[in-house]
């Protein structure tokens, strides 16, 4: 076992923690409050190279390993959480996806753009009465000849008015539930399709996230992703991949928690000394260091595993489920070290609160990972190798 990082690894965490330094964090309480960042960060996202972090240099990425996508995550969000999203869906749920199950064509008209920064790509699986329970969706697209005709809706979409490219999930053969799932690739410029911001959200308010809707839309079926009928398993590996995007961001959003009480901690004095040196408020402090430590041992893990070709669902979920709860309550925390001050926007940490609680929902519930972990342990859940596995690194 080697926790140490390689000279590449810490070169590129001091190239992130710098662009978030100066490019998101003096801006970031504006464009939270505004609900919307400047979109001159994604050309800069690309410029850096961290829109195809861990893709081959083949397909116009950086090439590095998959727990240099775990870094650059981390960075991100210890800036804010919308950018590190925006790094999870564009890379983690649709660009690995396409390189695990993508033919050559659909690789090179898609993945290339879009770990060059070109493109921007987006992931539609969730809808209205379909979250959790994914066999629940009605969106549904019927073979006419060279196309399927695609019509839906999805919800709760990241990028959902930004990108360019998504992978869509919809039936094939409502008859055979999970196995009559199949998996698309859309373009927004088609017929049929159009999108809508959702407004109001109670964190990542930043970030954009909406809905899509699918009318008649005619997809060539050089578009199938993978075989018919097997959207279900793409979609579940799609999530292996967002959920250690996810797991990363909690790490580097416990962090910034930790930075922020730590500064504050030694600023405000309460009976005749810094709070800091009251022992609940250390005890606080305490749980959010032990909390930081374990969720990077169960994440960096994931990344090895991903890293040798390994499928590491179990694992996955383990480290969403733990770092995701630890950084909210790492949030929490730090709003009571602020005191008053942590209800109000003059210091970060209700904006990490607020953000903290979006990941302990989305892919996958707290719940839904404690019932897979039990599931695992019984025995009664068993990962079986895909029929299309993610490349192991370094590639080939």
């Amino acid at each position: 076992m080697n926790f140490e990082f390689t000279e590449e690894q810490t070169l590129l965490r001091k190239t992130v923690r710098q662009f978030v330094d100066t490019e998101i964090i003096p801006y970031i309480a504006e464009w939270d409050m505004n609900g919307g960042f400047d979109p001159k960060v994604w050309k800069r996202l690309a410029e850096i190279g961290l829109m195809g972090v861990c893709i081959p240099e083949k397909y116009g990425g950086a090439g590095m390993d998959y727990n240099s996508l775990a870094i650059v995550c981390e960075e991100l969000e210890r800036g804010d959480t919308a950018f590190r999203t925006a790094v999870s869906v564009h890379t983690g749920l649709n660009s690995m996806t396409l390189m695990q199950w993508g033919t050559d064509t659909q690789k090179e008209k898609y993945l290339t753009p879009q770990a060059k920064g070109e493109k921007i790509g987006a992931f539609g699986l969730t809808e209205p009465g379909a979250g959790s329970d994914v066999a629940a969706m009605n969106s549904f697209a019927k073979r006419d000849g060279d196309y399927y005709i695609l019509n839906g809706q999805k919800t709760w979409i990241s990028l959902c008015d930004i990108a360019d490219h998504f992978i869509v999930f919809a039936y094939t053969d409502k008859e055979k539930a999970h196995h009559g799932i199949s998996a698309f690739i859309v373009e927004r410029e088609w017929a049929g399709f159009s999108s809508k911001a959702i407004k109001g959200k109670y964190g990542i308010r930043a970030g954009n996230t909406g809905e899509l809707f699918f009318d008649d839309v005619k997809i060539p079926i050089d578009n199938l992703l993978g075989e018919e009928g097997e959207g279900f398993k793409i979609a579940m590996s799609a999530l292996d991949n967002g959920r250690f995007t996810v797991a990363a961001g909690a790490v580097g959003l416990i962090q910034a928690c930790i930075e922020a009480s730590v500064k504050y901690c030694k600023e405000r004095e309460t009976f005749g000394k810094p709070i800091g040196e009251h022992q609940l408020v250390g005890q606080m402090l305490a749980k959010m260091e032990a909390g930081y430590e374990m969720s990077k041992l169960l994440v960096y893990r994931v990344g090895e595993l991903k890293n040798k070709g390994v499928r590491n669902t179990r694992e996955t979920s383990l480290a969403k489920w733990q770092a995701c709860d630890f950084a909210n309550k790492a949030a929490d925390d730090a709003v009571q070290i602020h005191g008053a001050y942590g209800y109000s926007d003059e210091y970060p940490v209700a904006r990490y609160l607020r953000n903290s609680k979006a990941p302990v929902i989305y892919e996958g519930t707290r719940e839904i990972h404690t019932i897979m972990q039990a599931d695992y342990v019984l025995g009664k859940r068993n990962d079986k190798k895909l029929r299309c596995m993610l490349p192991s690194w370094p590639f080939e």
